[in-house]
Order: C-alpha cells, then sequence, then structure tokens
C-alpha cells in the first residue's frame, strides 16, 4: 500500500510550497522519496510590520545579558564608552572596562577582540546589540573576566540603506562638540558592502585634583595638584569599507578595511601646591598638547556551515597597525620659598603598534543537541615606542633629559588552542565541558631586558536544569586570565608634572581569577550568587619618589582577592511603560603581602540600575535611565557613591525618516570618581570631574531603497569567531 501525504506551505507574499512524500508501508518502514515544490503565488500580498516595543536588556537562559541599543536611549549615544557606561552591570573606569561582581571585561566587536584604542574609533550610530558575556566559555580568548560583545547592524535586504546622524553637545563645563555620523549598507544578490566615516570636532574637558599628606611626626608634608585637561579635538575621524561575497545561503567570504585619524589638541594645566617642615612651593605647568594618532585595520573571514544540524567552519585572519606620534610643549614656572625659576620642555614620543591574528574554529554537530567546537588561534604582538624629552633651565639651550628619555620594544606570541563539548543529557538537562591552553611568550627590551614564557589551562564548565515550564537553575565555572598593559611593563618614567610621573613595573604577573556562580530564572525573573578567586590582582598607587616632594603613579600586584556577589533582574511592562531594572551587591576583600598599603574593613558594596520607557500615545517616546553605585571599601582602597540620572526624548517625523531626540544627561552631575587609600606614610585622596553633565540634540535621517530577497547570508562574524590582541 502506497501512502502519498500532501504538506502544504505558504511562503508570505512570494509562493506556496508543496512538500511530496512517498512512503512505502512495508516492514523496514523506509522512506522512498522527499520532495519540494515551489509553485509561484499569483497574489502578493502588501507587507506587514510587526510593531513592538524593544526592551532595553533581556537575560538568556546562560547568564548573558543582551543590550538593546538600536531604538533605545542608548542609541543618542556618541561612542561605544558612552554606551558601555549607560548599560546594566557595566562599570566604566580610567582602568577599563569592568563587569559588576566580574571585574575587567576584553571587547569583541561582531565576535573578533579589538583593543581600547580601536573601541574609541568605532561610529555608535552602527551599534545594534551588546552582548555582556559574564560567563564566557572556553572558545574565548582566556584574557579578562568577563566579555562584552559589540554587534553592528547588518543589512540582509537587497537594495540600499543609508543613515546620517547629526550630533550636538553643549555643557556648562566644556566647550561644545558636534559629530557628523553617515552610514550606507547596500546588497545585490551574492555581494554585500558597507562603508561608514564618523568626523568627530570640538572639546571636552578633564580635571583631577590629588592630595597627598604625610604626618607632622614625619615632614607635615602636603601637596595639593590640580590637573585640568581641555582637549580639543581637531579632527577624530573614523571609516569602515567592507564587502561580502557569498557562494550561496551557507558560504561566504568577507574583507573589511577600517580604522581612524585622531589629530589631538588642547592644553594640559598643572597647578600643585606643596608645604612642609622644609619648603613653601607652588608649580605650575603648561602643556600644548600635539598628537597624531593612527589605527587602520584589515581582516579577512571564510565561513561555511557544512550542514543542516549547525557543523561549521570559520577561517580568519587580521592585521593592525597603531601608529602615535607626540610633540608636546611645555613651560613649567615654580616658585620655591620665595625664589623664581622656569623651566621649558619638549616631549617627542613615537608609538608603533603592530598585530597578527590567524584563527580557526570548527564546530561539529552530531545532532541538534550535541556539538563539539574545536579550534586553534595565533597571535603576534610588536609593540614600540621612543621618547626624547629635552629641557631647557631658565632660558638656556634645550639639553636631552637622559632620565625621561627612552627606547621601549615589547614582543608577545601567543599560540592556543581550545575544545567544548555540549549537550543535553535529557529534555531538562543540558551542560557544556571546555578546555582551553594558551602559551605565552614575550620579550621586553628597555633599560633592562627580560624575557619569559609560560603555558595555562582554563577549564569551564556549566549545567543548566529546567525544574518546570518557567523556572531553571544553572551553575558555572571559569578559569580567567588578566595579563598587564604593555606600557605597565615600560620601567621608563613617563612625565605628568613636575612632581607626578608614570612608571611601569617589568615585574608584574598576570592575575589569575577562578570563577564560580549559581543562577535561577523564574518567568522574566533572574537571581544569580558568584564567588571570584583571584591570585596576583593587578592595581596600583602613587608611590613616593627618588625626593620627599615626587610621587610615581606605579602599577603592582597584590596578593589576593576574595569577591562575593548576588544579582536580581526585575522587569516591569504595562502597555505605556516598559521598565528593566537590576538590584546588586558584592563584597570585595584585597589581600596585600606588602606592608606599604593600610588595611581598611571591607564592607558590601551595593548597585542599582533600572531602564525605564513611556509611550506617550504614540506621540513622543520618554525614556529615563539610571544608576547608583554605592560606597565601595575592599580592603585597601575606599571610593565614594556614584550616580547618573539621564532623560531622552525622541519623536519621528516623515513617516519615520527623520528622527529627533534631545538627551539630557548625568542631570545632577554625580558621576564623579572620588575616593583615598593609604601607601607607605602617605594619604592620597582624589576627585575626578568629567564632562558627563551635557545635553544633546540628535537628529537622524533614513534613507534607502530595500526589496525581499528568497535567503539571508550568513553573517562573517559569528560571536565567537576570531580575536586580535
Amino acid at each position: 500500500m502506497l501512502i502519498i501525504p500532501l504538506l502544504l506551505i505558504s511562503l508570505l507574499g512570494n509562493a506556496q510550497a508543496i512538500n511530496t512524500i512517498s512512503e512505502i508501508t512495508n516492514s523496514k518502514n523506509q522512506v522512498a522519496k522527499d520532495t519540494t515544490k515551489i509553485r509561484k503565488s499569483t497574489v502578493d500580498l502588501d507587507e506587514v510590520k510587526v510593531v513592538s516595543k524593544v526592551p532595553l536588556f533581556t537575560n538568556r537562559s546562560n547568564g548573558t545579558v543582551e543590550v538593546n541599543v538600536a531604538n533605545t536611549i542608548l542609541a543618542a549615544s556618541t561612542s561605544v564608552a558612552e554606551i558601555l557606561s549607560k548599560s546594566p552591570n557595566v562599570i566604566v573606569a580610567d582602568n577599563g572596562v569592568s563587569v559588576f561582581g566580574k571585574g575587567e571585561a576584553i571587547i569583541y566587536l561582531n565576535g573578533v577582540q579589538i583593543t581600547n584604542e580601536r573601541l574609541a574609533s568605532i561610529s555608535a550610530s552602527q551599534i545594534k546589540k551588546i552582548e555582556i558575556i559574564s560567563n564566557p566559555s572556553s572558545k574565548y580568548d582566556a584574557e579578562g573576566k568577563a566579555v562584552i560583545n559589540v554587534i553592528t547592524v547588518a543589512n540582509f535586504e537587497e537594495g540600499y540603506k543609508g543613515t546620517v546622524n547629526q550630533y550636538y553637545t553643549v555643557s556648562d563645563f566644556s566647550a561644545p562638540s558636534a559629530t557628523t555620523n553617515v552610514n550606507i549598507n547596500y546588497k545585490k544578490k551574492k555581494i554585500s558592502l558597507i562603508g561608514g566615516y564618523g568626523l568627530l570636532l570640538g572639546e571636552t574637558r578633564e580635571i583631577l585634583n590629588t592630595t597627598r599628606k604625610r604626618p607632622p611626626e614625619i615632614d607635615d608634608f602636603q601637596s595639593k595638584l590640580k590637573t585640568d585637561w581641555e582637549r580639543e579635538y581637531k579632527n577624530f575621524s573614523n571609516y569602515t569599507l567592507g564587502g561580502q561575497y557569498d557562494f550561496n545561503e551557507k558560504k561566504n567570504i568577507s574583507v573589511e578595511y577600517s580604522g581612524y585619524s585622531n589629530s589631538l589638541g588642547g592644553t594640559t594645566k598643572s597647578e600643585n601646591s606643596i608645604t612642609s617642615n622644609t619648603m613653601n612651593g607652588f608649580f605650575k605647568s603648561k602643556i600644548d598638547n600635539d598628537v597624531m594618532t593612527y589605527n587602520n585595520s584589515i581582516s579577512a573571514n571564510y565561513n561555511t556551515k557544512i550542514d543542516s544540524l549547525g557543523t561549521s567552519l570559520f577561517i580568519g585572519t587580521q592585521y593592525s597597525l597603531f601608529d602615535s606620534a607626540t610633540d608636546d610643549y611645555i613651560d613649567e614656572n615654580n616658585s620655591v620659598n620665595g625664589e623664581e625659576s622656569f623651566r621649558n620642555l619638549n616631549n617627542k614620543i613615537g608609538h608603533k603598534i603592530k598585530v597578527f591574528s590567524s584563527q580557526i574554529d570548527y564546530t561539529k554537530a552530531f545532532s541538534s543537541k550535541i556539538k563539539l567546537d574545536f579550534g586553534a588561534k595565533y597571535s603576534n604582538v610588536g609593540n614600540k615606542s621612543n621618547s626624547d624629552f629635552y629641557v631647557a633651565e631658565n632660558g638656556n639651550p634645550f639639553i636631552r633629559d637622559e632620565q625621561l628619555s627612552n627606547d621601549f620594544e615589547y614582543q608577545e606570541m601567543i599560540s592556543a588552542a581550545y575544545m567544548n563539548f555540549g549537550g543535553e543529557i535529557n529534555e531538562k538537562t543540558n551542560y557544556g565541558i571546555g578546555i582551553r591552553t594558551e602559551f605565552a611568550k614575550y620579550e621586553l627590551n628597555t633599560i633592562i631586558q627580560k624575557k619569559e614564557d609560560y603555558i595555562d589551562f582554563f577549564p569551564s564548565a556549566y549545567l543548566n536544569v529546567k525544574l518546570s515550564g518557567k523556572t531553571q537553575v544553572r551553575a558555572s565555572y571559569s578559569s580567567r586570565i588578566t595579563r598587564p598593559r604593555y606600557q605597565a611593563l615600560n620601567p621608563s618614567i613617563i612625565y605628568q608634572d613636575a612632581f607626578t610621573s608614570i612608571e611601569g613595573n617589568p615585574d608584574l604577573n598576570p592575575e589569575r581569577t577562578h570563577s564560580f556562580e549559581m543562577a535561577t530564572s523564574f518567568s522574566k525573573y533572574n537571581f544569580k550568587v558568584g564567588y571570584n578567586y583571584t591570585v596576583d590582582p593587578i592595581s596600583g598607587a602613587a608611590l613616593q619618589g627618588s625626593n620627599q616632594n615626587s610621587y610615581v603613579l606605579k602599577t603592582l600586584n597584590l596578593s589576593t582577592l576574595d569577591s562575593y556577589f548576588a544579582s536580581l533582574s526585575v522587569p516591569y511592562n504595562t502597555d505605556w511603560w516598559t521598565s528593566m531594572n537590576t538590584v546588586n551587591v558584592s563584597y570585595d576583600e584585597l589581600i596585600s603581602d606588602d606592608i606599604i598599603f593600610s588595611l581598611k574593613e571591607s564592607k558590601p558594596l551595593c548597585y542599582f540600575y533600572s531602564s525605564n520607557q513611556f509611550d506617550i500615545e504614540k506621540i513622543v517616546k520618554i525614556q529615563l535611565l539610571g544608576w547608583y553605585l554605592g560606597e565601595k571599601y575592599d580592603g585597601l582602597y575606599y571610593r565614594k557613591s556614584r550616580s547618573l540620572l539621564t532623560l531622552g526624548v525622541e519623536k519621528d517625523f516623515l513617516n519615520q525618516s527623520l528622527k529627533v531626540k534631545l538627551l539630557a544627561n548625568d542631570i545632577f552631575h554625580n558621576d564623579k570618581p572620588e575616593g583615598n587609600y593609604e601607601v607607605g606614610q602617605t594619604f592620597v585622596e582624589y576627585g575626578r570631574t568629567l564632562n558627563t553633565d551635557f545635553y544633546r540634540l540628535i537628529l537622524t535621517y533614513n534613507f534607502g531603497k530595500l526589496k525581499k530577497v528568497n535567503y539571508v547570508n550568513t553573517s562573517s562574524g559569528e560571536s565567537e569567531s576570531n580575536r586580535a590582541q
């Protein structure tokens, strides 16, 4: 007996698919034939638009937080750093970007790790969403304690689409600035092209007040230092040009060229009042900044999906060149016990970083529920700089200062391999285990020479159990490493002011972290707790210099860091109000075997984040975002509380082609890093004022002509594809 079932599938606005399955009903139940025919429909349906409110962020079952940027208040930002400063559980500080409860994060762009310099060049208008990955698998580089993956907008429809964004920012604290971004996407059959250009002009400002004291029984020393950076963006340009060729819907190759060219001017003014038992001095300096920076990279990717289960192959390579030239002129005017003197200084610095990276990833899908990932990676980084510092005392000719002049060369090679295996035990339980090994080799050449190589293994694992339809629990473990920044290893002295300098530490060790986490989710509510144990945590302090009046800013290793944290995510939705909220508590305890630090009491740290969107009768959209970071006591450092409140109003015109936004950022100007610590016999207190309280007008115009196509191409930037050092 022959049974022929027919399956009719209607494809929107295009065709009908008739699936014919010929099955011989014998004892072996063999399938003889399975065919699908497409029949063109005689009726084309009009386009159907589904309109919904986009929440600022969502929580995935694996612990990753997905932050939507497009069509939210974050889209009013002019830089990725500004977007991250307003993202949940992300803290932007002087020493980098960190994730609350985890620590410092490494930044990826469409699955490719980028440097902080490259981060500053990305057009914020091109960002679609951000993934905050607190438990990275072994597929990611082991560097950093968390991963933040920035994903840009991609055009999968045939035709062209363009966007022009104009930002104008004013502030009482700084001169105004203006940013222009133009982005164009084009797709024709198998070819896709992207292009973008951004230009930043204007000024910004930052002030740092630092007080250093020693007790009267020592020498009654007190230094009150104020440093005022008035930076001028003469021409900050970033650009991108890329293309992709789709062999078919499963295989593609892509090439992209991107970079930036920045001309930074302005002044850095410093005033330092020093009093002690032996002197009364006042020291002023003014630096006329002249810095040219270029950063260009080219990348090529090959991506193919081998079968419908998920088996895939990725091959990627990238080369980047960072080049910076500094020519700063410095005027010093000093007064010591009534005696006046002056100096003229000239600081010339050349700095180059070359990065080459190549990687291969292969995923073997044994079924839709069981997959094996493995791959290899090689990266080579060359970091070279030279500094010539000249001093002219009281009008005399310039003489090269040998102590402040130096050459620095650093070479690093990292070879890595990884393997991940994941699957399901049953319908309610899935798991993943992985191991990554990295062999690191570096050579440091400066006033000293140092060579070192080491191999590390980084295991990771997770287990996820679904208890009911809306409830599940998850446990995870990961091992990570944070290597010192290149310049932090340079023992040469860098001038900051007459009595403050920066000096690297070639004896720095990488910090290694073991992270444990337990989480549960019910419906849209998420709760998690965790513990991190870090050996050789990297920190820094102002240490007394070679004389009693000078201080050196230096990076150093502490002994251990114990960190505990808990987090609760609570959403709230009505027809007109969408609210996403997180409440976090952490407890950090830093331990140092070095007696130069004075121990403090550790106390819990509280963090609250809330994002709210109000839709007023489809006329205007109001967005309110705020966060509060409480006082921090970690055993060695104290940091005062900070907060931020941002209000945005958005309105569409010209059939949604023109969007107008008004933004009031840091309304109460409470986003000010402040704190203190004690090192040796010195009490150090600092307070930083940033250009965060501003008003911004954003105009966005969309243009183009798109039409639907019959297939969607594969993205060349998978979320875990490639890493450039």
